[in-house]
């Protein structure tokens, strides 16, 4: 599930946009003090940013520079003020997309599903693959959770390949053991379970709970 950050003061628009958001499953979280938005923003580490522009105490260009000096995150400005001097500034702080107010939920969220296509998609083609807030990067072979690092072992590490490279679908024992132990017939399938509740056991240490789901007779899920 992709985590949305929203900074917007006017509680009419801003619950419409999490109304919305929600019923296409996007986990919200709306900015509460807007004194100290970067606070908020490191503490829920979303995916994607809405921000609107004028805010109170610090406006929008402020806290993009300053989410800009911590993370890549993708942020869309939300706004009234659609001038093309304030689309211009917004971009130069760092903005990655721009949708002037009124708008249309429907074009927003279709904005925001391009936005992280573009910007965690991409990623995936070389060599990362993210999914309810876990990132593995297949070319260190890492995989973390809310920046902090998953120590993994080699079958642990390609068990997490498999099924993120599969993510919505069933991948049956018989592939994964195949990946595991492509070389050797002797092994028993007993050793595939062990393996799995190691992982399960660090995963869960690590705050992603349920991550591997058990389809009975069938294989496991994420």
């Amino acid at each position: 599930m992709y985590k949305v950050f929203l900074a917007e003061d006017d509680d009419g628009i801003a619950n419409a946009i999490t109304k919305r958001l929600t019923d296409w499953e996007f986990s919200v979280r709306r900015a509460d003090n807007y004194r100290d938005v970067l606070a908020e923003f490191r503490e829920f580490d979303p995916h994607i940013v809405l921000l609107d522009i004028s805010l109170p105490f610090f406006d929008g260009f402020h806290w993009c520079s300053e989410i800009r000096r911590v993370s890549k995150c993708p942020v869309m400005f939300i706004s009234s003020a659609s001038d093309n001097l304030n689309i211009v500034t917004a971009m130069n702080m760092g903005g990655d997309d721009f949708i002037a107010k009124p708008f249309d939920l429907s074009v927003m969220v279709a904005k925001v599903q391009a936005l992280l296509r573009r910007s965690y998609d991409f990623a995936e083609n070389v060599g990362v693959i993210t999914h309810k807030g876990a990132v593995l990067n297949t070319g260190d072979a890492t995989l973390t959770f809310n920046g902090e690092n998953i120590d993994l072992t080699k079958n642990e590490f390609r068990i997490m390949q498999t099924l993120m490279e599969n993510k919505g679908k069933v991948v049956s024992r018989e592939l994964l053991m195949n990946r595991l132990w492509a070389t050797d017939s002797y092994v028993d399938e007993n050793t595939l379970s062990v393996n799995i509740a190691r992982l399960r056991k660090k995963l869960e240490q690590a705050g992603l709970h349920d991550f591997i789901t058990t389809k009975v007779g069938m294989g496991y899920i994420v």
